[in-house]
């Protein structure tokens, strides 16, 4: 992420980093919205839902996967003498919250919108399938934890880190 051929590609010096022809994306919600208005999967079936979708995706990239990825690397990929604990305390409190606006949401339905998974839930469900503690546990939150089960038994579904490559071992 940066190398110039790679800055080239994505400035922000970040990925993912999605290539279709002469499109270059990059930014996760972004990428998830082209790819299901292109492919007329996942994007809700009206301009309401779509709206409901991009308001939870920009509530997971604020509130959910920046912290949770900030604090799962604090807990599990710096050296355990040099782990801030009064930050990764601060922020599991700002996941808790999270969690429970997720977990009350999703109380009683099967889905964030609608009947069936959009790219509103794989927005928000990917860091909360990885194995490496960093103060989530589904037993604690039982909508989350149906919701993770529903998506994971979804036709095609994979672990996220069967679809990076190489082992978990290899990214610590």
């Amino acid at each position: 992420t940066r190398t110039e051929k790679f800055r080239k590609l994505n400035p922000m010096g970040e990925v993912p980093v999605m290539v279709d022809g002469d499109i270059v994306l990059s930014q996760s919600g972004v990428v998830q919205d082209y790819v299901s208005s292109k492919s007329g999967k996942l994007g809700g079936r009206s301009a309401a839902a779509r709206r409901e979708i991009l308001r939870w995706q920009f509530w997971d990239n604020h509130k959910l996967s920046s912290p949770a990825g900030m604090t799962r690397f604090l807990m599990n990929f710096l050296p355990e003498e040099k782990r801030p604990q009064e930050v990764i305390t601060f922020m599991q409190g700002r996941l808790k919250s999270a969690y429970k606006v997720l977990d009350d949401a999703l109380a009683g339905r099967s889905f964030l919108i609608g009947d069936s998974v959009t790219i509103a839930d794989l927005s928000c469900c990917g860091y909360l399938y990885y194995p490496e503690p960093f103060g989530f546990d589904r037993k604690d939150w039982p909508s989350i934890d149906a919701w993770l089960t529903r998506i994971s038994e979804t036709p095609g579904w994979k672990h996220p880190y069967d679809l990076m490559p190489g082992s978990p071992a290899d990214r610590a």
